[in-house]
């Protein structure tokens, strides 16, 4: 798992999100694929919202999240 800042369009750095890889993963509702995934969250705290994936990469993953702010 790794933590990375979303980057504003000046490329001021703000927030925070993992990415991270599962084989598996079932919730209460919903089973995720295998595969890289990414979540805004902070270090140490619960994560705000649903993950982003499956990817096949870590890179594909991290360039997913960074792209997807303004």
């Amino acid at each position: 798992m790794s933590y990375y800042h979303f980057q504003a369009a000046d490329a001021e750095p703000f927030g925070s999100f993992e990415v991270f890889y599962v084989e598996t993963w079932e919730t209460h509702s919903t089973d995720f694929s295998a595969g890289w995934y990414w979540q805004a969250c902070f270090p140490g705290c619960l994560p705000d919202g649903e993950p982003c994936g499956p990817f096949d990469s870590e890179a594909e993953a991290l360039a997913d999240a960074q792209s997807t702010e303004a």
